[in-house]
């Protein structure tokens, strides 16, 4: 009867451990064709099934690390940030040593512009993937944006180190030496962004500013030229190109450039300005050229848009023709429209004073000199 009884224990024992194991196997089964289902459905840039399927694999196994990853990354893809957040930091405490799920989470507090927390989970994500020129990158960059200029440089040389034909790397260098005022490594950082990658607009943009901060004009009509070529279409480009050789004593070249960026776009103002500008510096006693500057001007000096600058240029350019009323009016909207040009008060101030009127001459030279010293 005993022996009966045993018997009797062991075949139910055997039968719940299989039930137990089939249980086991079966809900490892669904797991992976949940997983495999959420991939498929991201593949397919469905992201709300996505979502469902690895929901689903994370209720069958809560502790998988892959399953939170991958909705983290899903969340992530939908703009979904808080959530995202949420299931990245879960996927790094399932597996604290892991790097990824520390480094997608900085990317998503950059995302957010919590740019703190973003460095607290890039350098634990460097911390555990020291060889990582790419994380070490974010770290620099989190801290940069960050206001941390000193551990952004410290932190880019390390990636740099690393990885030395990194163009995000070297810029972000540039930025850093360029904020410390050290201007000529900043140049060499920039010069070795377009070593590694020739488009690189901001980099261009970058030296042609610090060239001209050197008075190297050659070299920043060379960076200004190249960014008007890669941006054809942007009228800004041409009028930076323009004024430089304006600048560098090619008038006539400035001329040229602004003329056929204003036959591609006839209607930008800033191309007027530009060349408003140009014949009015040049025209010294030059009648004629005063006129080409004033009928250039006149176009957008009516606008209601017309910037302070450009209202004081049109004022010079009424001056030098000796229309003092003109000149006045066209000072008095200059000095209502924010921001203000200084020149428009020192302007006034000789209008004023050509008008017998050195009340108002003194206070317009007043204001001048307090918005000329700020």
């Amino acid at each position: 009867m005993k022996g009966t009884i045993a018997l009797v224990i062991a075949v139910t024992l055997a039968g719940g451990i299989a039930a137990l194991g089939y249980q086991a196997a079966a809900r490892q089964r669904d797991y992976r064709e949940l997983i495999a289902r959420g991939d498929t459905a991201l593949v397919d840039d469905q992201t709300l099934a996505a979502v469902e399927a690895y929901s689903g694999a994370i209720a069958l196994r809560s502790d998988s690390m892959l399953a939170h990853l991958r909705l983290a990354e899903t969340y992530q893809r939908r703009g979904n940030l808080d959530e995202a957040a949420r299931e990245f930091r879960v996927a790094s405490n399932l597996v604290p040593t892991a790097a990824r799920p520390l480094e997608e989470l900085g990317d998503v507090t950059y995302q957010q512009q919590r740019y703190g927390r973003a460095i607290d989970a890039y350098a634990r994500a460097f911390k555990f993937d020291d060889r990582s020129a790419r994380v070490g990158y974010k770290l620099a960059l989190a801290h940069y944006r960050d206001g941390s200029v000193d551990a952004a440089l410290q932190t880019v040389r390390q990636s740099l180190a690393l990885d030395s034909k990194s163009a995000d790397a070297t810029y972000l260098l540039g930025l850093c030496l360029r904020d410390k005022h050290n201007v000529a490594e900043a140049v060499r950082a920039f010069e070795q962004t377009l070593a590694i990658a020739p488009g690189s607009i901001p980099a261009r943009e970058e030296l042609a500013d610090l060239y001209r901060l050197l008075d190297r004009k050659a070299d920043e009509i060379e960076q200004l030229q190249a960014l008007a070529a890669l941006d054809r279409n942007r009228a800004d480009r041409q009028v930076a190109l323009g004024l430089a050789h304006h600048r560098a004593g090619h008038s006539d070249l400035a001329v040229l450039t602004l003329g056929s960026a204003l036959e591609r776009a006839p209607d930008d103002p800033s191309l007027y300005r530009a060349l408003g500008q140009v014949w009015l510096d040049r025209a010294r006693d030059d009648r004629a050229l005063v006129k080409k500057a004033r009928e250039a001007l006149e176009r957008i000096a009516s606008n209601p848009t017309a910037t302070s600058d450009t209202l004081t240029l049109y004022a010079r350019a009424r001056l030098q023709e000796g229309d003092l009323d003109a000149a006045e009016r066209a000072l008095q909207q200059a000095m209502t429209r924010f921001p203000v040009d200084p020149n428009a008060f020192a302007l006034y101030a000789t209008v004023a004073a050509r008008q017998k009127r050195p009340e108002a001459a003194r206070r317009a030279q007043a204001e001048y000199e307090a918005l000329a010293s700020k």
